[in-house]
């Protein structure tokens, strides 16, 4: 079992991801968004790539049941049910609904790795519940940091870290590569302190500034989900429990 690491989805193009084994990591916030809207009874999420093709889509299903979400530069975008924050997503509001989802990162990491033979959501939320599946499958693991604007980020980059180090405790044979061990060396000092770390990142000050304090503390929490989205015929669900 071998694990790669990108550091940004722009270094690879759509085809490289045909039949692989993917898991994309937005932690501030599209990854941890989706994690909560799902497990707040949310039918499907619908990620698309483009703020237009949200709306033509949304427009085509029927029923009252489709909610638009998302975030344009960390606001909600004119027009949409909701923003970004997983804290919007309650269940009262997304219990059975389709929610269709455009992020400025998060959204076009997921449809960039579309061709995936697996492809998983993973953020410091359900971490061990990802680690654990993947072990389970032994397949080779590409993991994607969605990062921002096309650029590194700290905060998935030292998700990743911990989700190979947790991979790692499980199956110590794991080959790993230059870019592991930089996210394992990135979690090693700055993963102890999940709050403090997301606060202090890049993204988690830009949301401070934007009043999303309170997203920085929600989605530093550490394995409150035991669930997986995973995305199948360009949807995401939700994966039953891992034992």
């Amino acid at each position: 079992m071998k694990v790669n690491v990108l550091f940004s989805p722009i270094v690879a193009d759509e085809l490289y991801f045909t039949g692989k084994t993917t898991v994309v990591i937005d932690v501030l916030r599209a990854s941890s968004t989706i994690i909560t809207a799902l497990n707040n009874g949310a039918k499907e999420i619908v990620p698309v790539g483009t703020i237009e093709f949200a709306v033509k889509v949304s427009g085509g299903m029927f029923g009252g049941q489709t909610l638009l979400g998302g975030e344009r530069n960390t606001k909600k975008i004119e027009g949409f049910a909701l923003g970004n924050s997983p804290l919007e997503y309650e269940e009262k509001v997304v219990n059975g609904k389709s929610i269709v989802f455009y992020t400025t990162n998060g959204t076009k990491a997921l449809t960039k790795a579309k061709f995936s033979e697996n492809l998983f959501v993973c953020a410091f939320l359900n971490l061990s519940a990802v680690a654990q599946h993947l072990v389970s499958l032994n397949k080779n693991v590409e993991i994607i940091c969605a990062g921002r604007n096309n650029f590194f980020s700290l905060e998935d980059t030292v998700c990743a870290g911990k989700l190979v180090s947790e991979i790692i405790s499980l199956k110590p044979e794991v080959e790993i590569n230059d870019s592991v061990a930089a996210a394992l060396a990135l979690n090693h000092k700055y993963g102890s302190d999940l709050p403090k770390m997301l606060r202090e990142s890049d993204h988690g000050k830009l949301l401070i500034e934007n009043g999303f304090e309170e997203d920085i503390n929600y989605c530093s929490q550490l394995n409150i989900y035991n669930t997986i989205p995973y995305y199948v015929n360009g949807v995401l669900k939700l994966m039953k429990e891992v034992d």
